[in-house]
């Protein structure tokens, strides 16, 4: 008999290594049968990319692969957080160059669409952003794999 979960529901759980790291302090049983990905080790930007998506990407990469927290099922957050970054840039060069307000169909005033456009494109940067460990909230419920545990010199005496 399988057990159903309904996704969405609560907290997302910290991940096992993230528990092990922190010595399991809620003692509850951790996930044995944790799905482990494949790390990736070196990847070039898609050929579909424009130049700044493509920027980003060189960007945002080597520092993910530098920490160890990039496996291949990262991959599409990762390309989707490049290419909204570029429609980002690109919606606000318009606002830039054409203004917040610009001139209907009609004649008559309106938002520039390209705000709108902005807007969308910085939900998903941050979303997928957030995904990645990219912003500072984020970033604290990671753990790389880059590092080694920290020389703490009382260790030996909770250890007994």
């Amino acid at each position: 008999m399988s057990v159903i979960i309904a996704s969405g529901r609560g907290r997302k759980p910290k991940p096992t290594a993230q528990k092990k790291l922190a010595g399991n302090p809620g003692k509850r049983a951790l996930n044995a049968a944790e799905p482990k990905f494949s790390d990736v080790v070196n990847i070039d930007a898609p050929g579909w990319f424009g130049a700044r998506a493509k920027t980003m990407w060189e960007t945002l990469v080597p520092e993910l692969l530098r920490e160890k927290v990039l496996c291949i099922t990262d991959m599409h957050n990762v390309e989707a957080f490049c290419v909204a970054y570029d429609k980002w840039r690109l919606a606000e060069e318009s606002v830039r160059a054409l203004g917040i307000i610009v001139e209907s169909a009609q004649g008559g005033p309106m938002k520039n669409p390209a705000l709108t456009a902005a807007n969308e494109a910085m939900r998903q940067m941050t979303t997928f952003g957030s995904l990645l460990g990219l912003d500072p909230s984020s970033r604290s419920r990671i753990v790389g794999g880059g590092k080694g545990q920290a020389d703490n010199p009382f260790a030996s005496l909770l250890s007994g």
